[in-house]
């Protein structure tokens, strides 16, 4: 299951009746997203929430896709959100604080955790491979990015 799968639209009940329709628990959804990219029924929240779920978008669903926004690319654009959160020095908890407190959604701490990990032992895949094959350039990209994370 992708991390982003794991990621949750906060206070999903009271924006499902305000909405007055069932939506997915899950952000990434595809009626999530429907809900997200046409806009129908955001004159029914209140401002902030308004304001919240159009910041999702316009960060996430904001690409020149065909395909938009069943391309990938706002599932891409949000664990480089997650990344940098971390790299910036926050740790699951308040990753989960920030994406609540920015978008209205949240993680479980463990899942934000786990994601950080894998992506730590895929830089280490990278920073050997790269090794292995002799660029040193991109060996010391993965070194990097794998401190920042790591630390």
């Amino acid at each position: 299951m992708a991390f982003t799968d794991k990621i949750y639209v906060k206070n999903h009940r009271q924006l499902a009746s305000q909405l007055e329709t069932n939506i997915p628990k899950g952000a990434f959804a595809g009626a999530t997203l429907d809900m997200l990219f046409t806009g129908d029924g955001l004159s029914k929240l209140d401002s902030t929430t308004q304001d919240r779920i159009l910041d999702f978008a316009e960060d996430f669903l904001d690409c020149d896709c065909q395909a938009n926004p069943y391309c990938g690319c706002a599932e891409e654009k949000f664990m480089r959100y997650v990344l940098e959160l971390r790299a910036e020095g926050l740790g699951p908890q308040a990753i989960v604080d920030v994406m609540s407190d920015d978008y209205m959604v949240y993680a479980y701490t463990g899942d934000v955790l786990s994601f950080l990990d894998n992506s730590v032992r895929q830089l280490e895949a990278v920073e050997t491979l790269s090794d292995v094959e002799g660029n040193e350039e991109m060996s010391e990209r993965a070194r990097r990015a794998k401190r920042e994370l790591s630390g």
